[in-house]
């Protein structure tokens, strides 16, 4: 075929991106050697940029999808070009990255080839749609992005733009960090340890904000409590002495010794309440998503108080 001859698929080549296999040109008419014959390029193993100069990010992003993508498998972005999707500022733009990672089965036979790097799991996430493209939650695209990097500052980053940024909260990603056995590694540890105190304090001033933004009463905030002239019996974010009613943030991550961690917590809880206590559990998740329900959880426990038995009298001391 005359490489200045039409072809089929004319009002497909002025269309963006302008990205198709080899399969979906035979679909159109279009054989391997015609494919030769134009202005192509071949930027990966099957996949075809339908004109002769620089692919676009968005080309990049598409061809990469269509690479991971044949024989009807699934694939999704993920690592630092997933989080460039999302916008995250502490990335390059794409078309600075030498590589787009893309999250397929394990079971996938696929290599990284050009530009593109195959990242493979077990139990793959549901994919997010980010531009009409399928793209890796934050958590798992974070910890893939985690995975290539040395850079302690650039982890933390990483990291804090995710909880700062209401992308996630800090346990999906802690989750997805120990799933990649990335733990292990001091500089992604460290950066952990800011991310965990950073997410409290967030959780925190979303507490705050609950309780003042709908009208509850103030209670005595991150406070200790004892028996008098007994043991300690735990700490908890704000507490009711009135009402016998206390709120602590759920921020615990799955993390090496987290039985040992659940198991202390619900030592404490059932310590707590068999001294007539209600302790309300409530996860930054549920701060940030439902703030009118968990402001009606606690209004409810708080009108519940008078006709609970009497709590046993507490010291309640600063923490």
């Amino acid at each position: 075929m005359n490489h200045n001859a039409p072809l089929p698929l004319a009002h497909l080549t002025g269309s963006r991106p302008r990205v198709l296999t080899l399969a979906q040109l035979r679909e159109h008419g279009v054989t391997a050697s015609d494919a030769a014959e134009r202005p192509w390029q071949q930027i990966l193993p099957g996949v075809f940029l339908l004109h002769s100069g620089p692919a676009t990010s968005e080309e990049r992003l598409h061809a990469a999808l269509l690479y991971a993508g044949r024989r009807g498998g699934e694939a999704m972005i993920t690592g630092l070009a997933a989080l460039a999707l999302y916008r995250f500022g502490s990335v390059p733009a794409l078309l600075g990255l030498s590589h787009i990672d893309v999250l397929v089965p394990g079971t996938r036979r696929l290599r990284s080839t050009g530009d593109v790097r195959i990242v493979r799991s077990h139990t793959p996430p549901r994919s997010q749609e980010v531009t009409g493209l399928p793209v890796a939650p934050v958590a798992r695209a974070v910890a893939d992005a985690v995975a290539q990097l040395d850079d302690a500052g650039t982890v933390r980053r990483l990291l804090s733009e995710a909880v700062r940024g209401g992308h996630c909260e800090p346990a999906a990603v802690v989750r997805e960090l120990t799933v990649a056995r990335l733990l292990s590694r001091p500089h992604v540890v460290d950066a952990v340890e800011s991310l965990l105190a950073e997410g409290r304090a967030i959780a925190e001033d979303r507490l705050y904000h609950l309780v003042r933004g709908y009208d509850l009463p103030e209670p005595v905030w991150n406070v200790d409590l004892r028996l008098p002239g007994g043991p300690h019996l735990g700490g908890v974010d704000a507490f009711w002495p009135e009402h016998s009613v206390a709120v602590e943030i759920d921020t615990r991550a799955p993390r090496q010794g987290e039985d040992e961690q659940w198991s202390e917590c619900v030592r404490k809880r059932e310590t707590l309440e068999r001294l007539g206590v209600t302790v309300i559990h409530i996860t930054p998740r549920k701060l940030r998503d439902w703030p009118e329900q968990q402001a009606a959880v606690v209004r409810t426990a708080l009108t519940a108080s008078d006709d609970r038995e009497p709590a046993s009298y507490l010291v309640v001391l600063p923490r």
